[in-house]
């Protein structure tokens, strides 16, 4: 019984694109229990090229596509996101196109802030997003 518990807290990790993240030095997610730390995403393909160059609303909805996938890994939805962390390049432009989070966030909004950055990990990104979950 107590080791149950004991391997129950054993940290589950996630790796979306494995040769970039490997590269890169991270895990996109880990789960701890019922808590998962979700890494910011980003709009690239599994290569880690940028995607959407250009294009705020859909770099945008790659990162909700993407970590949607992840959610879905660990048998979740966006309705058991407790914080959400948004990091953009171009706040005006997040503001402009914000409302979209509408279509993810259908019951409740979660917790979070939005943060203006000089500039993300690579060129032509203007937007991440990093998620909190709590999976009951």
């Amino acid at each position: 019984m107590e080791n149950s518990k004991i391997n129950s807290k054993k940290p589950e990790y996630f790796l979306l694109r494995p040769e970039v993240e490997k590269a890169y030095g991270y895990s996109h997610a880990v789960k701890i229990d019922r808590d998962i730390k979700i890494s910011g995403a980003v709009s690239m393909d599994d290569e880690g090229n940028p995607t959407a160059v250009g294009d705020f609303l859909q770099q945008l909805k790659n990162c909700y596509t993407d970590l949607g996938k992840i959610l879905n890994h660990y048998g979740c939805s966006f309705d058991d996101v407790v914080k959400e962390n948004v990091f953009t390049t171009d706040m005006p432009l997040f503001l402009e196109h914000a409302e979209y989070r509408t279509q993810i966030y259908r019951n409740h909004f979660p917790t979070g802030s939005w943060l203006g950055v000089k500039e993300l990990a690579l060129p032509g990104l203007l937007i991440e997003i990093e998620l909190e979950v709590y999976k009951i």
